[in-house]
């Protein structure tokens, strides 16, 4: 492992503090990239989230796919998580929470954005970090290959129809448009730019030129993963030191539903026998989600400053411990799982 994965905590805990910082000593910076939009596309955010998730892309072996069925109770299980389980219990601990337990500590716009922040981030399942926790955990790596992919996919025809679904049961008007376009953009062409440009290089068995261009491109992934919480906290810096209430009461439902879909996904896993190195990563795809996007369309729909924006950010801030915590704890279970 790199210095960045092995310290992967701490750069995202100062980056946190960093735009925390400068947002709250430097307004008027961040209100200037906060005009920088296009059809309700903040350009700078979508220009760190290509930078980070675009070498990430560039991994996915579509012609892995037709592996497919040589294991497919691994993927079978992920696929089950991510979209047919996860979107529904984050919309549901979203509406208990904020229209039930916390409905007299916020308001009921607030409350709605905040839930919507919450369904955002749980119909985005996990794509470019997912290599980072498969590592960590000794997963399967052409396996994962395979998950990310198919799921990749999925994610260009299923996250637009299930989000608007369930925003919609959530009593929020949802702009189609701005939606799909969101999609297009964060989704479909970051695969269609990896696709092709693993098509120009990728000429050797080995796939030496496809592994060189990736390392080379991956210093500026982790300066774009970076340089976007940076840009995250810092738009919502006023926010998170006036309500600081508002973070922990978010965090709770986020936190109950990645430990809740991880011990559903690990108690799966064992029940279908997989091995280790295909059910370690196979539960941490289902557990973690794909913040870039719904951070980026979260920002979008609803606004810089806006509660939805607030809940996916505090996704960011929740992901990484959260998911360090469970890859020492799946680490520590090896033994539980066949390693053969």
């Amino acid at each position: 492992m790199g210095l960045f994965e092995r310290y992967l905590s701490i750069w995202v805990g100062l980056c946190i503090l960093v735009g925390v910082l400068l947002g709250n000593f430097m307004p008027g910076l961040f209100e200037f990239f906060a005009q920088l939009e296009i059809a309700h596309v903040n350009l700078p955010v979508a220009i760190f989230i290509w930078v980070m998730i675009y070498p990430m892309m560039v991994q996915v072996d579509f012609s892995s796919i037709k592996d497919i069925g040589k294991k497919p109770k691994g993927l079978l299980l992920t696929l089950v998580i991510n979209w047919l389980i996860k979107p529904f219990t984050m919309a549901a601990l979203g509406w208990l929470f904020f229209k039930v337990f916390f409905v007299s500590m916020v308001d009921p716009t607030t409350a709605s954005e905040y839930i919507a922040g919450m369904i955002l981030l749980g119909v985005a399942p996990c794509t470019a970090m997912v290599f980072v926790w498969s590592q960590l955990t000794k997963g399967d790596a052409n396996y994962t290959l395979v998950q990310v992919s198919v799921n990749d996919v999925i994610m260009i025809f299923a996250f637009a129809p299930i989000a608007a679904f369930l925003l919609g049961i959530s009593d929020i008007q949802v702009p189609w448009q701005t939606l799909l376009l969101s999609v297009v953009l964060y989704v479909l062409f970051p695969l269609l730019a990896g696709f092709f440009t693993r098509k120009v290089l990728d000429k050797s068995t080995d796939h030496h030129e496809v592994n060189t261009f990736v390392n080379t491109l991956k210093p500026w992934s982790i300066v774009g993963l970076l340089a976007t919480v940076v840009l995250l906290f810092g738009f919502q810096a006023e926010v998170i030191l006036q309500k600081p209430l508002a973070i922990v009461l978010i965090a709770i439902p986020l936190l109950l539903q990645t430990y809740g879909i991880f011990t559903l996904a690990y108690v799966a896993a064992k029940v279908l026998k997989l091995p280790h190195n295909i059910a370690a990563p196979a539960c941490m795809i289902g557990t973690s989600n794909f913040f870039e996007l719904a951070v980026a369309v979260a920002i979008s729909l609803f606004g810089l400053q806006s509660g939805a924006a607030l809940a996916t950010v505090v996704g960011v801030l929740v992901e990484v411990p959260v998911m360090l915590s469970l890859v020492a704890f799946v680490n520590r279970t090896r033994h539980w799982f066949d390693v053969s």
